[in-house]
């Protein structure tokens, strides 16, 4: 990686909520170096053990004591530089927000997890740290999560004598240099009260910024057949993904689309047989897809775990096992690494006072100029010629089948 003015400072970080190391590989690149990480799931564990020599805890949180955490990094308290991590977001998903109605989400016992995020902060008082989320987590009218972290900072400043300030906003990584659109709330604060400045989007459809990096740039070298099992769709809809040009999903199949009019517009869920377009970035990578949840390659497969990967931006020395599941969902749990590159380069810079700033992020994927024509599209199978016909569009927000169900409930 080239940089200019890098320094050989190597700042300290303690990572919670780990997961397969998403955040972390984009710290690293920044010169960050994980002192200790802490995640609880099996599967994660072992892999982070298997690409990276990292002081781990693999335990629940809850069960862990800041202590613990101090000791297994080799640091102490007011000592770490940043402490980093994501709490398990359901509770705040966009689906939980639809599921859950007008109910308190912090009710939610998944959600216990953010106290204990907030709990080692107050006990670590890091120099700076970093929590990322859903953007679920600050809906208007919905913010009871960011409004309970700011009290807590609040809190914490009062009795410790401190003065974090919170600096928060919803990014695209799309717009960092990720070939993937995936937007995450980002909660930055600073023990010394420094506001931090989030760096302007590289990328965009505007004229003075980068165009967005596509599938393409970020997979195109890869082998068009992976040598991996489990890659090929099965179940009622497989033969109709064939039938749907690139970029599109079910809603080429309404009366709406330009193909043949076999389901109501908007009554599937909008991954339902979405596919990626090479000459665009890929949508949000799902952590636990149905059968016909994409997206999926244009070449009308499931992605490979070296594909997710590269659309997740980890670097190309991490290799991932275990079984298909279990690789889709560790992928899809993480952050863009790139993404995590950006923000500890900006955090190092304004924060921490250490110069240097890369001339290219290094997890960023190349520009490729190669770009194929689109896959010629499959003919519709007799099979599905039954459904051709009129089909009732969705009714609106709010009063579909779903909303009627949870207001009879």
């Amino acid at each position: 990686m080239s940089t200019t003015g890098l320094a050989t400072a190597s700042p300290r970080l303690i990572s919670l909520f780990t997961g397969v190391g998403g955040l972390d590989y984009g710290f690293e690149q920044a010169g960050f170096e994980t002192a200790v990480a802490l995640e609880v799931d099996a599967a994660c564990c072992a892999n982070v053990r298997k690409n990276r020599d990292w002081s781990l805890i693999e335990r629940d949180i809850h069960q862990t004591t800041t202590a613990e955490i101090l000791e297994a990094a080799g640091l102490e308290a007011r000592s770490v530089d940043v402490l980093i991590g994501g709490p398990p977001c359901q509770p705040f998903s966009k689906s939980g927000y639809w599921a859950s109605g007008d109910a308190k989400r912090l009710e939610d016992p998944r959600a216990d997890t953010l106290d204990a995020y907030l709990r080692i902060l107050r006990e670590a008082l890091p120099k700076t740290f970093l929590i990322e989320n859903v953007p679920g987590l600050a809906f208007k009218g919905k913010s009871e999560g960011l409004e309970r972290i700011q009290a807590e900072i609040n809190e914490i400043n009062k009795s410790e004598g401190v003065n974090y300030r919170l600096s928060v906003k919803v990014l695209n990584a799309a717009d960092y240099g990720a070939p993937q659109l995936r937007e995450r709330i980002v909660i930055i604060g600073d023990r010394e009260g420094r506001t931090f400045t989030f760096p302007e989007p590289k990328h965009g459809s505007s004229e003075d910024l980068l165009r967005h990096h596509s599938t393409w740039d970020a997979i195109g070298d890869l082998p068009e057949a992976p040598n991996e099992a489990g890659l090929k769709i099965t179940g009622k809809w497989a033969d109709l993904l064939p039938t749907i040009p690139e970029g599109q999903n079910y809603l080429w199949h309404t009366d709406r689309g330009d193909g043949h009019p076999l389901f109501g517009w908007r009554r599937r869920y909008w991954n339902f047989l979405l596919k990626l377009a090479k000459d665009r970035p890929s949508w949000t990578i799902q952590a636990q897809p149905g059968s016909a949840t994409g997206p999926f390659h244009w070449n009308n497969r499931k992605l490979s775990a070296r594909e997710l990967c590269r659309l997740q931006t980890f670097p190309d020395d991490v290799v991932l096992s275990g079984s298909r599941n279990e690789i889709q969902r560790m992928i899809g749990n993480a952050v863009p690494s790139v993404l995590a590159e950006v923000l500890a380069w900006e955090i190092r810079s304004q924060l921490l006072g250490l110069e240097g700033r890369p001339e290219k992020y290094a997890l960023e994927p190349p520009f490729r100029d190669d770009c194929p024509a689109p896959e010629t599209l499959a003919k519709l199978p007799a099979k599905f010629r039954s459904l051709i016909g009129e089909h009732e569009a969705h009714p609106g927000k709010g009063k579909g089948n779903a909303a009627k169900n949870r207001r009879a409930a």
